[in-house]
């Protein structure tokens, strides 16, 4: 018997059983690498060896081969940074907020997004780190160990402090969340594996029995990370937003941060897992699985959210003429038509203009317009964080210390090692972990009363 809504339509299409969700999925680990998959890891692993040596280069040379000045002290490191943390965002809301909504469409994307949150952490991580210089002594003075030095601690007071908390936490609470949803699935997959595969995916599994008691322990323990995941999707990007608006420096000293840049991080999040998904769904022929209403719901979050980034870009010129401050003002007169006008305008037109497309139904659940304005969302979340540090440093109250930003090949290769390394991993991870969830997918197949056999 095939039962499907009237009102909504069906999260997992073509009519499949319980037994097809495991095929599908399980065939994807169990298959030898297709030729696709080996050409992507190769271009992934060339971009990744390309920028290892310009991390050697900057750890070998020093600081001094990046592009800052004496007036730009921070800039591409920081910007990367700001913005790989932001795409780690959406991973988050995907599994904790829609799943204490009891949000189902959830379900097919839960598993790309949460891995994509853990990888980008991971790529945000090597910014601060290399921006030590020394990170094998300096590393350890962000945390506050006790030491010999008097005892030397770190300052609480600052916000680049609560970064090191706050990114930590959200990348421990995220790790756990993703791998206690993985385990049911390393199970199905040593079930049907044989020697050292079976062996391999039977220790990842923790010895899952599934019986009743160990699902229910596993629901509670899915709800309790869900529920301290969630203030984090709010406080994280607020934490990393401290990290400007304490300042005095117009342009960045403004109430408006954290509210704006939590909006910008949930966007550009959407707008990675749309990108990542569209391509996973086509390579490896889940379209039945991720489907269409998928990318609409996560296109409609990308338009509200993005409207909110509009919102908020206009409250800060409004804001900036409003008080009066003379400072305030050229700092954002600066932005429009000084020499980075070019990225301001560019930041308007990808994060305002291109998201608001999506209104129209026959863009939103178009494919190809979709992973366009995907990319779009991205480029111009990158030049939003580009516009914030850069523009509000080069030129700040002194004149005869105004100055230019210029990128050396070295900053540019480091911002390459990051895109190598994210994209290596989440290669590996789309080869050897079932990239969807097949135990919470099942749950769809079995709630729409399709059949549970051959």
């Amino acid at each position: 018997m095939h039962a499907e809504a009237v009102v909504r339509k069906p999260l997992v299409t073509g009519g499949k059983t319980v037994h097809d969700v495991t095929d599908d999925i399980c065939k994807r680990v169990e298959e030898k690498p297709a030729k696709s998959w080996l050409l992507a890891m190769a271009i992934s692993l060339g971009l990744l060896t390309f920028g290892a040596y310009a991390v050697f280069r900057l750890v070998w040379d020093g600081i001094g081969s990046w592009g800052l000045n004496k007036t730009v002290g921070w800039a591409w490191d920081i910007t990367n940074f700001v913005w790989w943390v932001g795409i780690g965002h959406a991973g988050t809301l995907i599994s904790a907020i829609l799943l204490l909504f009891r949000q189902r469409w959830r379900m097919s994307i839960n598993r790309a997004a949460e891995a994509m949150t853990i990888f980008a952490v991971i790529c945000a991580l090597q910014f601060p780190l290399l921006h030590m210089g020394r990170p094998w002594i300096g590393a350890l003075w962000a945390l506050p160990l006790p030491n010999t030095y008097g005892s030397l601690w770190v300052n609480f007071n600052s916000p680049l402090l609560w970064d090191v908390f706050a990114i930590s936490t959200y990348f421990s609470v995220s790790l756990v969340f993703w791998y206690i949803g993985l385990i049911p699935d390393f199970a199905t997959i040593r079930d049907r594996a044989t020697g050292l595969r079976q062996k391999i995916y039977g220790t990842l599994s923790f010895g899952w029995d599934g019986a009743a008691k160990t699902w229910s322990r596993y629901e509670t323990v899915a709800l309790v990370l869900a529920g301290l995941a969630t203030p984090l999707v709010l406080s994280v990007h607020t934490i990393v937003s401290f990290d400007f608006a304490t300042s005095v420096i117009p342009g960045w000293h403004t109430t408006i941060f954290p509210p704006y840049f939590v909006a910008g991080a949930i966007f550009s999040g959407f707008a990675m897992v749309l990108t990542l998904l569209l391509v996973t769904r086509k390579v490896y022929k889940l379209e039945d699985y991720i489907t269409m209403e998928h990318m609409e719901l996560m296109n409609i979050i990308i338009m509200v959210t993005g409207s909110i980034v509009g919102v908020a870009y206009i409250t800060e010129l409004f804001i900036a003429w409003y008080s009066g401050v003379e400072g305030e003002q050229y700092a954002f007169l600066n932005r429009v038509s000084g020499p980075y006008a070019w990225a301001y305008w560019s930041m308007m037109t990808c994060n305002v203009i291109s998201p608001q497309l999506f209104w129209f139904k026959k863009i939103r659940t178009n494919i190809a317009a979709t992973f366009v304005i995907s990319i779009i969302v991205n480029i111009g979340m990158w030049f939003e964080r580009f516009v914030i540090i850069v523009t509000s440093l080069h030129r700040d109250f002194l004149p005869s210390s105004w100055a230019m930003f210029y990128p050396t090949w070295v900053d540019m290769g480091v911002y390459i090692f990051t895109f190598g390394l994210f994209f290596t991993l989440f290669f590996l991870f789309a080869k050897f972990f079932p990239v969807i969830n097949m135990a919470e997918v099942k749950s769809i197949v079995k709630a729409t009363g399709e059949k549970t056999d051959k």
